[in-house]
C-alpha cells in the first residue's frame, strides 16, 4: 500500500518512477486514447457491405420501393424489422434515423425544447428551468447535449447495479423541472456496467412529477459483447408498459460500431403515441434518411442472429486488447490501494479511478510523454469530476504493441501522481 509508505520510502519510489516517466519522454510517443473508435481491422471486416448492393435490380426493398428515389420517412420495413428485433420492440414502434443514434437523441430533446412532449405539454424551452439526471460517471456527447442546450444537469452516482434508484425516485417525484435522465444501460459509458433487473424495474415504475419527463435509454452497446457469457439487459419499453408509463421511454441504438462508424444505421424506439408524434414532426424536418444504407444493412446482416454472429468477429479483434487494459492495470496497480476499475464484459472502455485530486496530474503526464487520453473529468457534467479521479480508457483503436506501451506508461503515471500526493501530506 502506497499510503503506508513512509516519506523517505516514497521518495526513493519517485525517483524510481520519475526515472521510468522520463526514459518514455524520449521515445517521441505519438498514441491516440482519447475516444471509442473501431481499430482498421474492425473495419476491414465490413469491407463487403460496401458492395453487397450490386445493381440496379438490387435497390428494391421488400414492397417493391425504388430506394434510390424519394419516399418513407421512418424506414423501409425490413430495417425496422431488424431493429425491432435488436430492440426486442414492435417495427410500429421503431423509426430508422441516419448514421447517428446521438444525432437523434438531440434532435429527440431539440424538438421537445420547440414543440414539447407528444403536443400535450408546454415546449421545454419555454419553461424557466429544465434538468436531467445524469448517471456519472457517463457520457460526455450527453452532457454536451445539455450543456449546448441550456439544460441544468444532475449528477446521480452510478454503481455495478445502476444509478442509485432512492436518489432518482425522490428527485424525480418532488422536482418538475426534471424532463430527462440519460441511461447506457447495457456495457456503461464509461464503467462497462450493466443494469440490474431491479433497477429496470424501478425506473419503470417511476412516478415523475413532470408529466413530460422522458428516460434516454441510449442502448448503443446491446450487442457488443466481449465473452461468450453476457450481460442480460430487461427490456424497459415492456417494463414500463406495465405501468402505464410506455410514453416515458425513447430507446436509442446504431450499427456505428457494428458497420461503419460514419456510415452506420440508426434507429429509436418508443410506444406508437410516441412514434407517430415524432412522425409528425419530422415531416417538416426530412423528406428521409438514406434508404439504400438501410437495405445495404439488412442485405448484408439478414436478422438478428447474422449481427450476432456477426459482433464475435469484433469480439475476437478487440478482446484481446481489453485484456492488454486489464492485465497491466492488475499487475502494475493491484493492491496499491491508489485505484480501482471494473472489468466489464462488453462495450468498448474501461473505467479507471485513480487516487482522488489526480486525474488531471495523470492526463496531463501522459499528454506531455505522448499519449493522448479523453480529458479529466470528461465523464461528468460541464467537465467536472468532483472527485478529479476518473479516467476512461479506450483500448479499441492503438494497434496491440502500442497499447501495450501507453498501459506501461499509464501505470507509471497512475503511481507518480499518487506519490507525489501522499509526498505533499506527509
Amino acid at each position: 500500500m502506497i499510503k503506508s509508505m513512509s516519506k523517505a520510502e516514497l521518495s526513493e519510489l519517485r525517483e524510481s518512477l520519475s526515472r521510468q516517466y522520463d526514459s518514455y519522454k524520449l521515445k517521441g510517443l505519438k498514441l491516440d486514447m482519447s475516444r471509442g473508435k473501431p481499430c482498421k481491422e474492425q473495419l476491414d471486416i465490413s469491407e463487403d457491405l460496401l458492395t453487397v448492393l450490386k445493381s440496379n435490380d438490387d435497390c428494391f426493398d421488400s414492397t417493391g420501393m425504388d430506394c434510390r428515389n424519394y419516399g418513407i420517412l421512418d424506414g423501409i420495413p425490413e430495417a425496422k424489422k431488424l431493429f425491432a428485433d435488436l430492440m426486442e420492440v414492435s417495427p410500429e414502434e421503431v423509426i430508422i434515423g441516419g448514421n447517428s443514434s446521438l444525432n437523434m437523441m438531440y434532435d429527440t430533446i431539440a424538438r421537445a425544447m420547440i414543440f414539447g412532449v407528444d403536443g400535450v405539454s408546454e415546449p421545454w424551452g419555454k419553461q424557466e428551468k429544465i434538468s436531467f439526471i445524469c448517471p456519472v460517471p457517463g457520457y460526455d456527447r450527453h452532457f454536451s447535449i445539455c450543456e449546448s442546450l441550456g439544460i441544468n444537469m444532475i449528477n446521480v452516482p452510478l454503481s455495478s447495479e445502476g444509478p442509485d434508484m432512492d436518489m432518482i425516485e425522490k428527485l424525480v417525484s418532488e422536482d418538475g423541472s426534471i424532463k430527462g435522465m440519460w441511461s447506457i444501460p447495457k456495457y456503461s459509458n464509461p464503467t462497462g456496467i450493466t443494469y440490474s433487473d431491479e433497477v429496470v424495474r424501478r425506473l419503470a415504475a417511476l412516478k415523475p412529477k413532470a408529466k413530460d419527463f422522458r428516460i434516454f435509454w441510449d442502448n448503443a452497446y446491446i450487442v457488443h459483447d466481449l465473452r461468450e457469457e453476457s450481460d442480460k439487459l430487461l427490456n424497459l419499453l415492456e417494463e414500463a408498459k406495465k405501468y402505464g408509463n410506455e410514453d416515458m421511454v425513447y430507446v436509442f441504438m446504431s450499427t456505428s460500431k457494428v458497420s461503419f462508424p460514419g456510415a452506420g444505421v440508426a434507429a429509436m424506439a418508443a410506444s406508437t403515441k410516441n412514434v407517430d408524434y415524432i412522425k409528425k414532426k419530422m415531416f417538416s424536418q426530412t423528406i428521409g434518411p438514406d434508404k439504400l444504407n438501410q437495405l445495404r444493412h439488412v442485405r448484408y446482416y439478414k436478422n438478428v442472429d447474422g449481427v450476432r454472429e456477426y459482433m464475435k468477429k469484433h469480439a475476437a479483434i478487440i478482446k484481446p486488447r481489453f485484456d492488454v487494459v486489464l492485465e497491466f492495470l492488475s499487475k502494475e496497480l493491484g493492491g496499491l490501494g491508489i485505484a480501482d476499475w471494473f472489468e466489464p464484459n462488453g462495450g468498448y472502455f474501461v473505467s479507471v479511478n485513480v487516487e482522488n485530486g489526480c486525474a488531471k496530474k495523470v492526463v496531463s503526464l501522459l499528454k506531455e510523454a505522448g499519449v493522448t487520453m479523453t480529458g479529466a473529468g470528461a465523464t461528468f457534467p460541464y467537465g467536472k469530476d468532483p472527485d478529479d479521479r476518473n479516467i476512461r480508457i479506450a483500448p479499441t483503436y492503438p494497434p496491440i504493441e502500442e497499447l501495450r506501451i501507453a498501459m506501461e506508461l499509464f501505470c507509471i503515471c497512475a503511481k507518480l501522481a499518487a506519490v507525489e500526493k501522499y509526498l505533499e501530506l506527509k
